[in-house]
C-alpha cells in the first residue's frame, strides 16, 4: 500500500470524528496523521506545499462525497 492509499485509509478511519468536529472544512493528512483543518482548499494546499512539497498528502473536504480531481486543477499558487 502506498503513502496516499494509507492516508485515504486513515481518513476513512477518522471520518466520524471529522464529521463531528470539522464538517465543511478541508482536512490535510500526511503519513496517516491529521495535520490540520482549513476553511478553504487553497489554505490546506498552501500549508501542504509549504510543509511537504509535492507530496504525497491528502486533502479532503469533510462531509462531501469523495472527489477525484488533481490538486493542480483546484489550487492556484500565487507567487509574489
Amino acid at each position: 500500500m502506498d503513502a496516499l492509499d494509507k492516508d485515504i485509509s486513515a481518513f476513512e478511519k477518522m471520518r466520524e470524528n471529522f464529521e463531528t468536529n470539522y464538517m465543511g472544512k478541508w482536512v490535510l493528512l500526511h503519513d496517516e496523521k491529521m495535520i490540520g483543518a482549513f476553511d478553504t482548499f487553497n489554505d490546506a494546499a498552501h500549508e501542504a506545499t509549504q510543509k511537504f512539497g509535492k507530496g504525497p498528502y491528502l486533502i479532503r473536504e469533510v462531509g462531501v462525497k469523495n472527489q477525484s480531481l488533481p490538486a493542480s486543477v483546484l489550487y492556484q499558487q500565487i507567487h509574489a
